[in-house]
C-alpha cells in the first residue's frame, strides 16, 4: 500500500466488525469498505482488546450476538462498564430473532438490529444513518458542553474579579482568594471520600469552592487604615474588623435576583459564618458544632491555614509545619474534628501546593479592564449581576450618604457598635464609628444618658410585626441644643425573631 493510499484510508471513519464467521465479516467488509476503514475481530475477547486500544477512534461496532469465548451480550456488558457505549454506536447482527434476546441487547444500549442474510443497500443505509445520528449527537453535546464551560468560566471570572478587588484594597496580591478556593476543594474532596453520608457531590463541592471567593466581601466596608494597619489592632479596631462577616452577608442577602441561587446562598453562609468556631466562641452569631454550615466550616480552616502560611503587613509567613501545629493545637480556635482529620490527611498536598503561584491573578488595571469589558455584555449571569449590583449598591450608598443633610446611623448589638454617616458624624462632632456607645462620654455630651435610656426602651418595645419606632429628644449640635426626632427600624435575626441584631435609623430636626 502506498503512503498516499495509507493516509487516505486513515481519513475514513473506522467500523469494527465482530463475528466468528469469516464469511460474514468479509460480506460486511465488501459492502462497507468503499466508505469506511474496516477493522475485524473474530470473537468478543478480540473485540474488547481492540476497543481498549482504539475505542476513541472507532465510529461504529457491528456485533454478532452468538459467538464462542465471549458472546455479544458480554461484549456489551464490558462496553457499558467502560462507558464506551456512550460514544460508540452498536448495530447488532444475528440470526437470533427471539424478542427477549433482542430486547436484552437494546437494554444494553444497542442502536439498531440487522438480521442475516444481509441486504447490501439496507446495511449501508443503516450504517450511514447510525454514524450520522451519533455524530450529530456528539456535536450537540459538544455545543452544550462548550456553552456550559463558557458560562462556568464567566462565573468563575466574575467572582474572582470581585474578590480580587477586595484583596487589592486589602493590600494583598489576590492569591489568597485562589488559595482558599483550592484548599477548600482539597479538604471537601477528602471529606466526601471519608464520610459517604455527607451528601457532598462534585457539584456541591464546586459551588462551595467558588463561593469561598466571596468570604471576605464585607471587607469592602472596612476603613483601609484598619485593613492595612501594620501593627496589632486595638480592641475598637478589631471590633470594626469583625463586622465584615455580617456586612458581607447583608450585601449578598440584598441581591433579591439571586435569592434562590445555590451560589448566592452558599456565599451568604460562608461570608457570615466563616469566623464561627466549633465551640461557639466565634462571631458574629456564636454558632457551635453543626449549627455552622459545612461550607463555612471548610472555608474557615482553609482561610486560617492560608492566613498563617502567607505574609501579611502585620506578620511574616509561618511554615506549613508551624501552621498545622497551630491549627491542630487549638491556637486558632476549635474546628470540626472531621474537617481537621481531612486537613491532616491532605497535609502533603497542601504543603506541595504551598509555594505554587498562578498566572491567572490580575493586576488592578487588569481587573478594571476586564470588568468594564464584561459589563458591556447584556447577557450577565448571576455572578455578573452580583458584581454589578454590589458595585451599584456601594456607589448609591456612598452618594446618598454624602449629599444627605440627615444624620443616619446604624447600631449593632454584637459587638455593641454605633456607626454614623459621614455627614452625621461631622454635624455631631463625633467619630463615624463608636464602640460601646452606652459608655462613650463624647456621645453622652450630644445626647444625655436619660434620653439614650428612653430611646433604648422604645426600641425594646418594637416587634417583627411593628419594627419602627419614633422618639423625640434634645440633642447638642455645635454647642446648641435642638429638638430632634429619631426614627428607628429594628432588625431581627432571620432564624430567631426573639433576637434583635440591631437598628438603623435617621435623626431629623423637629
Amino acid at each position: 500500500m502506498s503512503g498516499e493510499n495509507f493516509a487516505a484510508d486513515h481519513s475514513k471513519q473506522k467500523v469494527l466488525i465482530v463475528d466468528d464467521s469469516e464469511m460474514n465479516r468479509c460480506m460486511l467488509a465488501d459492502i462497507l469498505e468503499d466508505d469506511y476503514e474496516i477493522i475485524q475481530a473474530e470473537n468478543g475477547v478480540e473485540a474488547v482488546a481492540i476497543l481498549k486500544e482504539r475505542h476513541f477512534e472507532i465510529a461504529l461496532v457491528m456485533l454478532d450476538m452468538v459467538m464462542p469465548e465471549m458472546d455479544g451480550l458480554e461484549v456489551l456488558e464490558v462496553m457499558n462498564k467502560q462507558r464506551w457505549i456512550d460514544n460508540i454506536p452498536v448495530i447488532m447482527i444475528s440470526v437470533e430473532s427471539s424478542a427477549g434476546y433482542i430486547e436484552r441487547a437494546y437494554d444494553y444500549g444497542v442502536t439498531d438490529y440487522i438480521k442475516r442474510p444481509f441486504d447490501a443497500f439496507s446495511v449501508r443505509r443503516r450504517v450511514i444513518n447510525t454514524i450520522m445520528l451519533y455524530a450529530n449527537q456528539k456535536k450537540l453535546v459538544g455545543l452544550v458542553a462548550d456553552q456550559i464551560y463558557e458560562k462556568e468560566k464567566s462565573t468563575n471570572l466574575m467572582i474572582n474579579i470581585l474578590s480580587h478587588i477586595v484583596e487589592f484594597r486589602n493590600g494583598e496580591s489576590g492569591l489568597h482568594v485562589i488559595h482558599v478556593q483550592n484548599i477548600t476543594r482539597t479538604i471537601l474532596e477528602k471529606y466526601a471520600e471519608k464520610y459517604k453520608d455527607s451528601g457532598l457531590t462534585e457539584s456541591i463541592i464546586s459551588t462551595i469552592s467558588l463561593a469561598s471567593s466571596l468570604h471576605d466581601i464585607g471587607k469592602i466596608s472596612i476603613p483601609e487604615s484598619i485593613l492595612n494597619k501594620p501593627g496589632r489592632l486595638t480592641d475598637e479596631e478589631f471590633a470594626i474588623m469583625k463586622t465584615h462577616s455580617s456586612v458581607g452577608a447583608s450585601m449578598l442577602e440584598s441581591l433579591s435576583f439571586g435569592s434562590g441561587d445555590p451560589l448566592i446562598k452558599t456565599a451568604y453562609e460562608i461570608s457570615r459564618w466563616h469566623h464561627e468556631r466549633h465551640d461557639g466562641r466565634g462571631y458574629p452569631d456564636r454558632l457551635e458544632g453543626d449549627q455552622i454550615p459545612l461550607s463555612a466550616q471548610a472555608v474557615s480552616v482553609a482561610d486560617v491555614y492560608d492566613a498563617l502560611t502567607s505574609e501579611r503587613v502585620y506578620k511574616k509567613a509561618f511554615s506549613h509545619e508551624k501552621a498545622m501545629e497551630m491549627i491542630l493545637g487549638g491556637e486558632c480556635g476549635t474546628f470540626n474534628p472531621r474537617i481537621l482529620e481531612c486537613l491532616k490527611e491532605t497535609a502533603d498536598v497542601l504543603k506541595e501546593n504551598l509555594n505554587l503561584t498562578t498566572s491567572e491573578h490580575l493586576s488592578p488595571r487588569g481587573v478594571q479592564n476586564i470588568t468594564e469589558e464584561i459589563l458591556k455584555n447584556n447577557d450577565l449571569d448571576v455572578a455578573g449581576q452580583t458584581l454589578n449590583s454590589l458595585e451599584n449598591e456601594i456607589a448609591k450608598h456612598r452618594f446618598l450618604e454624602s449629599i444627605s443633610r440627615e444624620i443616619q446611623f446604624e447600631y449593632s448589638s454584637d459587638p455593641s457598635m454605633l456607626t454614623l454617616s459621614e455627614c452625621g458624624a461631622k454635624k455631631l462632632g463625633l467619630t463615624e464609628t463608636i464602640s460601646d456607645p452606652k459608655n462613650d462620654e463624647n456621645l453622652k455630651a450630644v445626647i444625655s444618658e436619660k434620653y439614650l435610656g428612653e430611646l433604648a426602651e422604645a426600641v425594646r418595645k418594637t416587634t417583627p410585626e411593628q419594627p419602627v419606632t419614633e422618639y423625640e429628644c434634645d440633642m447638642v449640635f455645635g454647642g446648641e441644643t435642638k429638638r430632634c426626632k429619631v426614627v428607628c427600624l429594628s432588625i431581627w435575626s432571620d432564624d430567631d425573631h426573639s433576637c434583635r441584631d440591631g437598628i438603623v435609623g435617621k435623626v431629623f430636626e423637629a
